[in-house]
This record gives C-alpha cells, structure tokens and sequence, in this order.
C-alpha cells in the first residue's frame, strides 16, 4: 500500500491531475465505497484531505462507513465527475485509522467541516489509481492511465 504522497512520486501527473478532480470545488469531496467481508458494498459521499502526504477522511465511529472501514479497510474512492469534463478517477486500497492526536489536529485543521471526537481518522492507503480522460462528453472510451506502487513504495520503513 503507498501513501498519497509515494503515489506523487510514483506518478506525478496521475496524481495531480486526480488532485485537481478531488479538490475541483475547493474542498475534497468523492464517493467512498466499502465492503465488510463477503456484504454488498456500500457507497457514502465524503470529504477527503491530504494532509502531509497521507490522503485522508474522517468517519463517525458508529456509522456503518467506520465499521467497514476498520474491520475490513476495503475501499474504493472515485472522484464526482463535472459532466461537462467528465474525467475519472478512482483509487482503491486500504484504509487504517490513526490514532495519533498531532496528525489529527493537523488534519481538523483543514478540514471542511469540524470533527468531533466521535469520528475516527482515516488513512487511505493506495494500491491501484487509475485515471479516465475525455476530451468532451461524447467521448468514448476514456483513455486510461494507470498506476500501483512497486514493492520499493511499499516496503516497511
């Protein structure tokens, strides 16, 4: 798994340009999909933020989003697509709350909204990006470009 600053330099132009559909409205915003072992998948609107390297969202602890993403860390995250530039982009892998109360205030900081101590901070980890392009509506197919982090990202250290 890399983190969204191993995915800038794996693949910078992938990542900017995922960036820009992202943060298209000034705040982060996506689809977070999540599945709980064999359950359907569910799929919840969030904000994300990056927040010194690391791509992340807060969920409330109760919600069915927390308990998919800590039992299970699953996901899917596709940006909203503006439909007169439908671009995509989608990342998967795996989520991992933090518990360190520094980055957790650096991130509230930032953040859209103000999260209250019942929501969980969470990193999304990154194994596979992939971004669609079109040069207008009608276009089709989109031409893809995709990008998973070599063992060296991915190594403990």
């Amino acid at each position: 798994m890399a983190s969204w600053r191993e995915f800038e330099a794996g693949a910078p132009d992938v990542a900017e340009r995922g960036r820009s559909l992202l943060f298209r409205t000034g705040a982060g915003e996506g689809f977070l999909t999540t599945i709980r072992g064999t359950g359907l998948p569910r799929t919840h609107p969030v904000n994300v933020g990056i927040v010194d390297g690391r791509l992340l969202t807060f969920a409330q602890d109760a919600s069915a989003k927390a308990r998919d993403l800590t039992s299970d860390g699953r996901y899917a995250l596709h940006a909203y697509q503006d439909p007169a530039v439908p671009h995509e982009f989608l990342l998967r892998g795996r989520a991992s709350v933090i518990n360190d109360p520094a980055i957790r205030a650096d991130a509230a900081e930032s953040w859209p909204f103000t999260p209250g101590d019942a929501y969980l901070l969470v990193e999304l980890g990154i194994d596979h990006a992939l971004f669609g392009e079109r040069g207008d509506p009608d276009a089709w197919p989109p031409r893809y470009t995709s990008w998973r982090p070599t063992s060296a990202a991915t190594a403990p250290g």
